[in-house]
Parts: C-alpha cells; sequence; structure tokens
C-alpha cells in the first residue's frame, strides 16, 4: 500500500519543482523531503525521480501517482468539506491571496461583515499579484483568491479553478487637477508610472498607448498604486487608473475615460473541491 502522505510529497514536488521549494512550503529540512520519497520509490517499486542538472525529473511513473494524488486530495477536501458543512456554526479558517485595490475597497468592508456574521472564522489575507495567486490557490496555499482581469489580457487558467465575477471597473486616464489634457494621445510627451513588466496592468497600459499612437515614456515603475496616485496627483506622472481605487472617497486626479471606455474584471476563484466549505462559503 502506498503511503498517502509520501504521494502528496510527490505531488508537491511535481508543483514546486524542487526539493527546497517543496521543504520551504512544509517547513521540512530537504534531507526529510528526500528520504520521504526515497521510501515511496521503495513502496512503488520502480523508480519516480531522475537526476536533471542540480535537481530532478518525475519519471512517467510518478506522473501517474501525481494523477492519482491530485484525485485524492480533491477527494478528501470534498469529504472534509462536507463533514464541516454538517455542523451548525460555521467555523474555521480562510486563506485569501488578493491584488491591492481589492485589498483597499472591498476587503475592509468584507472582514467588518464575517466578523460580525461569523466570529469563528478566522480569515487570513495575504496581497499577491493574481497571476501567482491563482497558481497559489491551486497548489492549496490559499483558500481562494481576488483577482483583476483587463481587457484583451486573460488571467491563467488552471484546472480546479471555479471562478466567479464579483465586479467590473472602468479603467480612466489619471493626470493632476487641472492639467490640460484632453485625452490620451495628449500624453506622448508626458512622463509615466507603471506597475513592473509582467503586469496585466502594464500590458493593457503600454498596448493602449500604442493604439493612440506613441510609445509611453515609463520613469516611473512601481506595484503601489497608492504610491503612482500620489506621482500623478502631485504632476509628476500620468498613469491608468481603475476606478475601484477611488472607492468610498472623491478622487485625488483629474480622470479622463479612454476610447471604448475598457473595463477590467474582478473576480473571485477557488477550487472547486472546496467550494462546500462553510467558511468559505459564508
Amino acid at each position: 500500500m502506498l503511503d498517502v502522505h509520501r504521494l502528496m510529497l510527490l505531488r508537491e514536488l511535481s508543483i514546486r519543482g524542487t526539493m527546497a521549494a517543496v521543504a520551504e512550503s512544509l517547513q521540512y529540512s530537504p534531507s526529510a523531503v528526500s528520504q520521504q520519497l526515497t521510501q515511496l520509490e521503495r513502496e512503488a517499486g520502480t523508480p519516480l525521480l531522475r537526476k536533471s542538472g542540480r535537481g530532478v525529473r518525475l519519471t512517467p511513473e510518478a506522473e501517474i501517482l501525481v494523477a492519482a494524488a491530485a484525485k485524492l486530495a480533491d477527494t478528501l477536501e470534498r469529504a472534509e468539506a462536507e463533514v464541516k458543512a454538517s455542523g451548525t456554526t460555521v467555523r474555521g479558517r480562510v486563506r485569501v491571496a488578493v491584488f491591492q485595490s481589492a485589498a483597499l475597497a472591498l476587503m475592509p468592508a468584507a472582514l467588518t461583515t464575517m466578523a460580525a456574521s461569523h466570529p469563528d472564522v478566522r480569515v487570513e489575507m495575504v496581497q499577491k499579484e493574481p497571476a501567482e495567486a491563482l497558481q497559489q490557490t491551486w497548489a492549496r496555499d490559499f483558500d481562494m483568491v481576488i483577482a483583476e482581469q483587463y481587457p484583451d489580457h486573460s488571467a491563467p487558467w488552471l484546472p480546479g479553478l471555479v471562478r466567479r465575477d464579483l465586479t467590473s471597473d472602468a479603467i480612466r486616464l489619471a493626470v493632476q487637477a487641472g492639467r490640460d489634457v484632453p485625452d490620451l494621445a495628449a500624453t506622448a510627451d508626458l512622463p509615466w508610472v507603471m506597475e513592473p513588466p509582467g503586469a496585466a496592468s502594464r500590458h493593457f497600459a503600454e498596448q493602449a498607448c500604442r493604439v493612440a499612437g506613441f510609445e509611453p515614456d515609463v520613469r516611473y515603475v512601481t506595484a503601489d498604486l497608492q504610491a503612482q496616485i500620489r506621482l500623478v496627483a502631485s504632476g509628476n506622472a500620468v498613469a491608468l487608473m481603475p476606478d475601484l481605487m477611488w472607492a468610498g472617497q472623491e478622487p485625488a486626479c483629474r480622470l479622463i475615460p479612454l476610447d471604448g471606455l475598457p473595463r477590467r474584471t474582478v473576480f473571485v476563484a477557488q477550487r472547486e473541491a472546496g467550494l462546500r466549505w462553510p467558511a468559505s462559503i459564508a
């Protein structure tokens, strides 16, 4: 009989790529992970890992076991959710990954509501970029993720994750109040602030500028949208801003609609196996 715990370690290795990453995630030592996987090889009666440079790669036999471990993990998660759902009190822990503007605009009210209606539920929140957060939710580091999707820039789809749209908000050109800027094309000679390369918002902003006929002069790079707002409000830069940044407050900048009135979608994603978990449903 194959040991379930060791099967899950093998699945973790397939997800995280290295013994060190598995050890860090599970708070084991790399040698302990290696010993457990060596024992799993003995149980399976076949090699599961082959050396590849400084790391290892999974054999075809190991991939079969990883697929079985993934199905088993889903089954156990569904069973645990059903057991929790049979109780009369909603309790437990919910680990949420969320991007910055949602953390600022959506989470405070949501946390206040949860604390009042379900005081036995412990909500833990970590700010993460959507692509990374989706991957980590699929890997079971989080129970759910609140993520964003920009027009023509689809967020990653991962097997077993179920999405539900929460809201959408307009994306507008933000400039200093009183600044004479009629439209996006008029910012061709102005300094821009954007998120780091690879971010969906960066890709969207660059493409919008190129469609308008120019390459943006990106002088400032920061993932902190509050810092972006300060740079725009002080007249040092212009930027594209989603309306969610102004939830519950007056905009600190002048906002100019873009052609086509593009909108960003904010959605929540959870593993299908954990949808019945009472603390998550609450």
